[in-house]
């Protein structure tokens, strides 16, 4: 910038001046450049507004498909099955007992080829159908019952807990327009019908807090 200065100096004082409006335009430039980029609407929806929108785009980037959109086998190997997303464990995939395994095994949890079935210490764990189906899936869910449960780790916000891997206890540090926008989200895609089987919670092991 000292040059830019110095060099028009020789120029006389009317380019002086330009030169020095120069220079401020290059450190304003250098400022800009230095700061963190502005995420666009198109990657990042309004933070504090609660919108379907914004829903989508949480719960795509939080990687809610992973587990409640059932993979199936394409031919560049498994994929998510995205006319059944969001359905979670396919009803009609009848799976047998897991294997036996010991809570203080290096490998102690077990998870079916769809990724949506999980077994381990805590029982067995169904993804649950996120769809807006109104007897399968959250179609009968309030707003303040799906904010409640990602709160509380409750069912509904109230019943059973929520079994592993299921990371709730990450999600509730979401704010409140994060979690009604996911709800809104969630309400917003096609409902499929399909009943997921109900988890089976395995006793706590002994010495195990109460």
């Amino acid at each position: 910038m000292r040059n830019i200065v110095e060099n028009t100096s020789s120029f006389g004082e009317g380019r002086r001046i330009g030169g020095l409006a120069a220079a401020v335009a290059v450190a304003v430039l250098v400022a800009a450049c230095g700061q963190a980029p502005t995420q666009t609407s198109e990657t990042a929806p309004a933070q504090s507004a609660v919108s379907v929108e914004r829903g989508r785009y949480l719960v795509t980037g939080a990687g809610c498909n992973d587990c409640h959109t059932p993979l199936t086998m394409g031919p560049n190997g498994p994929a998510p099955d995205m006319s059944r997303m969001l359905s979670g464990h396919p009803e009609a995939m009848k799976l047998p007992p897991p294997p036996a395994m010991a809570p203080t095994d290096p490998w102690n949890w077990a998870g079916a080829a769809t990724l949506t079935a999980f077994a381990g210490p805590w029982g067995i764990s169904y993804a649950a159908n996120l769809t807006p189906d109104q007897n399968t899936g959250l179609g009968i869910w309030t707003e303040e019952m799906f904010v409640d449960a990602l709160r509380t780790g409750k069912h509904m916000g109230t019943s059973r807990p929520i079994l592993p891997p299921m990371p709730w206890m990450f999600y509730k540090e979401m704010t409140d327009d994060d979690l009604k926008s996911i709800y809104a989200y969630l309400q917003s895609v096609p409902a499929i019908a399909n009943r997921v089987p109900d988890p089976v919670i395995a006793p706590p092991p002994p010495g195990a807090p109460q």
